[in-house]
Order: C-alpha cells, then structure tokens, then sequence
C-alpha cells in the first residue's frame, strides 16, 4: 500500500451532508440562522459584562471568557461549511485544514478546563461568601482564565502534531462537514494505537477529570444549600448554579458521547450530527440559558438599551424585558 506524505495533499474535500441531499439545505438554513443567534448573544453578554460596573464579579469574567470561547469555536468550525455551501465546494486547504482542526480543539479543550473552573467560582461563593472577595480576586481570576486557555492550546498542539506527522493512504476526503480529529484519523494508513492512546489520555484529563471536580464542587454546594433555613436563600442559591449546571450537561454530554464511546459503536453519520450539537446548538444556547432567568443580565441588557441613544426605538422593549 503506498504511503502519502501530508504535504503531498495540498486540499481536503468534505464530504459532509451530502449523501442527504434532501435535507442538506435545512441543515444549512438552520446552522446560519444559530450561527447568527450565536454572534450575536455572545457578543451582548461580553459587552454587559464589561460596560456594566455590577457585573465586573468572577462569575461574568468567566462568562465573558467562556462566550468568547463560544464564538471562536463556532466560527473556526462552521464558517468554512457555510462558505463552501454557498460557492457551491466543498474543499479546504491542508493548512486551513490544520488550523481548523487545532483551533477547534484548542477552544473545546480550554472550555472543559474553564466550565470546571466556574464550577469552583460558585463553590466559593456560596460555601464561603466572606472570604469570597479575597480568594477570587482579580489576580487570581486572570490566573485561572490564562491557565484554563493554556491548557487547551497545549494540549491542542500536541494532538495536533501526533496527527499532522503521520502519512495517508492517498484519500483526500473527510466524511465529515469539518476538519474533526476523529474523521482525520480514518484517512491515515498506518497504525494509529499511539496517537489513540495519546487522545484518551488527554480527553480522559479534559472530560473526566474536569466533571468529576464539578460533581464534588456541587456535592459541597448542595451540602451548604441544604443548610440555609431560608426558602429565599435557598431558592437564589440554587438559581446561580442552575445555568452553570445546565450548560455543563450539554457540553460535557456532547463531548463524552463523541471522544470517550466505546470502539465498538463506530458510525460517522451519528458523529456528524453529534458534531452539530456541540458546535452549533450548545454555544448558541449558552448565552440563553445564562441570561434567561438571571435578573442581573436582564438588568444589565435593560440599562444599556436605555442608555444607548441607538437604540432609542428599543426603550419599549426594554421596559418589558423584566416580564420574561
């Protein structure tokens, strides 16, 4: 069997939806219209979390982040599908490709990091509210962001590499809408058990580790719920944890369910619109699910509308945004 360089490939073709012609067009129409959506929550929860003072806290600085995160991941993974749907290919250079798949993972790895992160900003706040100030500092907020964001471009880089230096059997075309690892791995010739046994254990660091950090930060926090005597106290407390929980059950469920399933349930249809999960529905419904029962965000989108002079025309809306 003759062994093909990766250098030898200079373009990829993306065999994507189209085995499903039928319903190609609506994947299209429904991921431009969540790409939007995406943008452009993202974008309102980063700028609230910077112009309002109230929300210069730990939290919405990791939140800020983590729609950041949400943003660069969408685009470094959907934009080139939607591009090539639109010129009618359905190829991708082999350095596009490269940075496709490092930046794809790098934004996954870091949000795994992070998620665990917030995770923790909420046990210290609710099991030690006094002393809340002075361990999430900013120093050490700024700490924890760079080191979740270093972790994942890191341990990107090395998956990236242990791939891009192994050699093709001559095939040029990816079952899949993006540059995934997996669907990477499938057009590779020779043995692969070193590079597969590198990924487990980075998504074993990243996924397991991380959600189990998660579930003991809860333990702690339920833990302290439960011995507030107040149905108020307890009813906030529970309220600020809730979207953080809601979003880590969409992630961290997508992501088990693609890197750590059982070799013997191999089907790259399901991936793909596994993939379509991860990348398209969970950041879309990140910055809903944080905002939508949080009074302060509400508050924060409330205030800004008011205050912009562009968006005089919006005050009705804004007068009404409490009622939702």
């Amino acid at each position: 069997m003759v062994k093909t360089n990766w250098t030898v490939i200079s373009n990829f073709i993306f065999l994507g939806f189209t085995p499903y012609p039928k319903v190609e067009i609506t994947i299209f129409v429904l991921c431009l219209l969540m790409y939007l959506i995406t943008l452009l929550g993202n974008i309102i929860l980063i700028s609230i979390s910077i112009l309002d003072s109230r929300l210069h806290t730990p939290m919405y600085f990791f939140l800020s982040n983590l729609s950041l995160l949400d943003i660069w991941y969408t685009s470094s993974a959907l934009t080139p599908m939607l591009a090539n749907f639109i010129s009618g290919g359905n190829t991708i250079s082999f350095s596009g490709c490269a940075a496709q798949m490092y930046f794809s993972l790098a934004m996954g790895s870091t949000e795994c990091v992070l998620l665990s992160m917030m995770a923790y900003d909420r046990y210290v706040a609710i099991c030690h509210p006094l002393r809340y100030p002075v361990i999430m500092n900013r120093v050490v907020c700024v700490q924890i962001a760079a080191g979740s964001w270093m972790t994942g471009c890191l341990t990107a880089l090395v998956e990236s590499v242990s791939v891009l230096q192994l050699s093709l059997c001559g095939n040029s075309i990816i079952n899949h809408f993006t540059c995934e690892i997996l669907a990477i791995l499938k057009l590779v010739c020779v043995d692969t058990s070193m590079v597969e046994f590198l990924m487990l254990v980075i998504s074993i660091l990243l996924l397991p580790m991380p959600l189990l950090l998660i579930c003991i930060s809860y333990a702690f926090i339920l833990f302290n719920i439960l011995r507030i005597s107040s149905v108020d106290g307890r009813s906030k407390a529970f309220s600020t944890c809730a979207a953080h929980l809601t979003v880590v059950v969409l992630f961290y469920g997508t992501a088990l369910s693609m890197y750590l399933k059982p070799s013997v349930v191999d089907s790259q249809e399901i991936d793909k619109f596994m993939a379509l999960l991860y990348v398209v529905v969970t950041p879309m419904l990140n910055p809903i699910i944080y905002s939508l029962r949080n009074k302060e965000v509400k508050a924060a989108v409330k205030n800004l509308l008011i205050r912009n002079p562009l968006c005089a025309h919006l005050t009705p809306v804004a007068n009404n945004i409490d009622k939702y």
